[in-house]
């Protein structure tokens, strides 16, 4: 695990944990919930998005339904105007800790809303409506201001939060640009903290960082290629993977992040800051060019547990760029 900028945006793709963290922050167990003359776009989402969900249901509505099944999956789809699905879950909210999420979605699958739970799974579900033609319809402000809440934060780097009452605070301060970096104690160590620090513990062993960089438009495959040859050379593999780590620059590039996803890796986006601390061996044209270190050394070395670089910076295609770190 890094000590990741926690100023930085973090994504997990669209991939979702194998095992849910005890929080619920992904959703693996789904119901999609409709009318019985809707049952068809029903069977069409749980056809398109069976690959990414452990469990997918269609439920027939009628006025119990969310009761009846109430805490029996992560997230409830909602194939009805969002008022219905408002009146019949907002009696038997509790604690959004322990709550399922709550997604909208029309007929039509123009819009997907999170109404509940949006960091706890509503986000994730409504972003992968988006393969089906849905704009997911972010309102939590972490999103809303382009930037990853630590709940995100913790999904891209396979951690689950502790205490979640802290995160009221520490949102906020990912708002206003004043979280700092995340800090990584290794233990046995005992730690007192206050009601303002979010703790966020491991759900898995440490791995290897892939970072990379490419240029703009490069292909999930070329990703691919280039991560498996890397691994291949240290004579690793997927599952040794711990994250895959970049620039915030590259934030928007959809082959990398479809190329996670298809190795169920997170995503972590380091800031220039950070890089430029955690700056590589190998001489790079972009710090002349534009101001940045090299993105993939830089990025494997500040992911790691131990900043050490492993694998130095290989070119795949003259397109993508990878190191390991850890």
């Amino acid at each position: 695990m890094s000590d990741a900028d926690a100023n930085s945006e973090t994504d997990s793709g669209s991939g979702h944990c194998s095992t849910p963290d005890s929080d619920g922050e992904v959703a693996d167990e789904i119901a999609i919930v409709t009318f019985e003359r809707k049952l068809d776009t029903a069977e069409e989402i749980k056809r398109d998005l069976a690959d990414d969900y452990d469990r997918i249901d269609v439920l027939t509505y009628h006025g119990d339904v969310f009761a009846d099944h109430w805490g029996e999956y992560d997230c409830f789809v909602g194939l009805m105007a969002s008022g219905i699905a408002m009146r019949k879950t907002a009696g038997l909210l509790d604690d959004k800790w322990e709550d399922p999420a709550v997604v909208v979605v029309d007929e039509e699958l123009t819009w997907a809303i999170p109404l509940t739970g949006g960091h706890h799974g509503a986000n994730q579900v409504a972003h992968d409506l988006s393969k089906l033609g849905a704009v997911p319809a972010m309102t939590t402000a972490s999103e809303a201001a382009g930037k990853q809440g630590v709940e995100s934060k913790a999904k891209a780097l396979d951690s689950h939060v502790v205490n979640g009452d802290s995160t009221v605070a520490t949102n906020l301060a990912v708002l206003n640009d004043e979280l700092g970096p995340v800090a990584r104690l290794d233990g046995p160590k005992a730690v007192l903290v206050g009601d303002d620090v979010t703790v966020l513990k491991r759900n898995g062993d440490d791995g290897v960082v892939l970072g990379t960089g490419s240029v703009s438009g490069a292909k999930k495959a070329q990703f691919l290629t280039a991560w498996e040859r890397a691994l291949d050379d240290a004579d690793w593999d997927w599952d040794d993977v711990e994250f895959v780590a970049t620039g915030t620059r590259k934030a928007d590039e959809p082959g990398m992040l479809d190329a996670a996803e298809e190795i169920d890796a997170g995503v972590v986006y380091f800031e220039k800051e950070t890089l430029t601390e955690f700056e590589g061996p190998t001489p790079s044209r972009s710090k002349e060019l534009i101001g940045w270190p090299g993105i993939a050394e830089a990025s494997a070395i500040a992911g790691g547990r131990d900043h050490e670089l492993v694998v130095e910076k290989r070119r795949y295609d003259d397109a993508v760029t990878v190191a390991v770190g850890r």
